[in-house]
């Protein structure tokens, strides 16, 4: 069992920057992937980031590239998501998500555990 606590959320202006952490309890925690995902109101849930157990490998969709980096520290138990560069359609709640596997995936079913979510707000 793993339980997923996200903090870091907040209003930001357009342009801005936040870190999100993900402090997560329980058992091997350095063998999941990690994951971050987000849902803005009256959409679908989206795949934001991922980071396999290793932190070597890391996925992110088209529109983050290059403005968000996922990252993990494994001694703390902490998956990362620094948020650069912020735009208003980045607004939404933000989940991280474990995934026993530990390949790191694009798809949400495949994520066993999840957090309660975060608020992120950026104004124009």
């Amino acid at each position: 069992q793993v339980q997923l606590v996200e903090s870091g959320g907040g209003l930001v202006q357009a342009g801005g920057s936040l870190r999100l952490s993900c402090a997560a309890s329980g058992r091997s925690f350095s063998r999941y992937a990690m994951g971050w995902f987000r849902q803005a109101p009256g959409k679908e849930r989206e795949f934001v980031a991922a980071i396999n157990w290793t932190g070597a490998i890391t996925y992110y969709v088209a529109s983050v590239k290059g403005r968000f980096t996922i990252s993990r520290d494994n001694a703390k138990n902490t998956v990362y998501l620094q948020m650069n560069s912020l735009k208003p359609e980045d607004t939404a709640v933000y989940y991280c998500a474990a995934d026993h596997i530990g390949r790191g995936s694009r798809v949400a079913s495949e994520y066993d555990y999840w957090g309660q979510g975060t608020q992120v707000t950026v104004s124009s």
